[in-house]
């Protein structure tokens, strides 16, 4: 099976949500069932069937987050020398050539991507065109809103 990359913070942050699912939720569902049982008939019984699906649900995020630490690649950035080139988990300058705008973004695996943060998905359109890219390298990209023009100003490993 492949591995996934992912950053050490991401891998971190899965690690911590596990800790609190399996320490804190976990454990509270069953005691919000066990309280609802003693509520007597089960068919009827709305804060039971809640429960159950709550408690659904959370084995559910346990299983998944524990299938993605299993299949990833953690890659610490902070100890690659790319020599300058864009790779995965970098944090990158650009400069919209269109706009004049400059904008920095980290390049991540899928599951750390968010936006709000400048973190950008490995499977992005952005990021797979700035893959293996160096410091003042121009690129078009074609992204929803149509081809977009940037150069590269920096390229860090943080």
């Amino acid at each position: 099976m492949n591995k996934t990359p992912m950053t050490v913070q991401g891998a971190e942050a899965l690690r911590q949500e596990l800790n609190e699912l399996k320490t804190v939720a976990r454990p509270g569902v069953i005691a919000a069932i066990s309280e609802a049982r003693a509520h007597g008939d089960l068919k009827e019984n709305a804060e039971y069937h809640a429960a159950r699906e709550q408690q659904s649900f959370i084995e559910g995020r346990i299983k998944d987050i524990e299938g993605k630490l299993s299949n990833a690649q953690i890659i610490d950035v902070s100890t690659l020398n790319a020599g300058g080139r864009v790779v995965f988990g970098a944090t990158v300058g650009v400069l919209d050539l269109e706009t004049d705008e400059e904008h920095i973004y980290q390049i991540v695996g899928e599951d750390e991507a968010d936006i709000c943060r400048s973190r950008i998905s490995v499977t992005s359109p952005i990021a797979r065109a700035l893959i293996g890219k160096t410091e003042g390298d121009e690129v078009e990209i074609e992204v929803p809103g149509g081809l977009r023009q940037f150069e590269v100003l920096e390229v860090r490993y943080i």
